[in-house]
């Protein structure tokens, strides 16, 4: 069991830039043992191997969960046309290939602007949904797939940025609970050359932009003091 800090915890959030690699859990260790801290939470998960914003929900700031994990997000990434994998993404085991050479520019926008509005989506199954109480991802390592309740997203915004067969850079702007990945894959299949994600970085959350964050690294060189004066108040919530 961990030992209660002696010291009152400062109420707040603090914006993280993620780098590759680190979870969001992660980082709330980090900062929480680094300052000893008592309470500290995040305002939304992101993949491993996704970089970009995160905030880290301080002291009082952890009631805020609900709300701050609420907001709409916006991502930049990168898509690999011509694959598709297990986890819809390039970190999964390859499941199909075709050459996506033949696609057009002019193609591509017009199935990008399907993606658009209302619509069900089927999260994957390397996901952290939980059925029965076991994540997804828990019951897809073991080869198991079982029925997925779809569900209502929306995205505002799926724009093309740079295109150079076979990947294109993109910008999405969605509400909470989209997977990214599954944006590709269904790209994909409507290309019918197949599609994963190969890069995302989140750059806003709700009203939190990723120029406002900070780098861990930075971070674990504070104070407490240091810590508090980068905190962005409750009351401006």
């Amino acid at each position: 069991m961990r030992k209660r800090n002696v010291l009152p915890d400062p109420d707040g959030i603090l914006l993280i830039d993620k780098a590759r690699e680190w979870t969001s859990h992660d980082l709330v260790a980090k900062v929480r043992n680094h300052f000893q801290l008592n309470k500290v939470g995040h305002g939304g998960t992101l993949d491993p191997n996704a970089t970009g914003l995160v905030a880290l929900l301080i002291g009082r700031g952890t009631k805020l969960s609900a709300k701050i994990m609420g907001g709409d997000k916006t991502y930049e990434g990168e898509i690999l046309l011509g694959i598709e994998t297990d986890s819809q993404d390039t970190d999964g085991e390859i499941t199909a290939e075709k050459d996506p050479s033949g696609i057009t520019e002019e193609q591509l926008c017009a199935e990008m602007k399907k993606a658009l509005g209302d619509q069900m989506q089927m999260p994957p199954m390397v996901s952290a949904i939980k059925k029965n109480g076991v994540p997804l991802y828990k019951l897809a390592r073991k080869g198991q797939e079982i029925d997925r309740e779809p569900r209502f997203i929306h995205v505002y915004k799926f724009s093309l940025h740079e295109f150079a067969l076979p990947r294109f850079t993109f910008e999405l702007k969605c509400t909470k609970g989209t997977y990214v990945r599954t944006i590709a894959y269904d790209l994909g299949r409507r290309l019918g050359c197949g599609a994963c994600l190969s890069q995302l970085r989140r750059t806003q959350s709700g009203e939190f932009s990723l120029s406002d964050a900070w780098k861990l690294d930075d971070v674990i060189r504070w104070d407490r003091a240091e810590l508090e004066k980068h905190l962005i108040p409750l009351h401006v919530l």
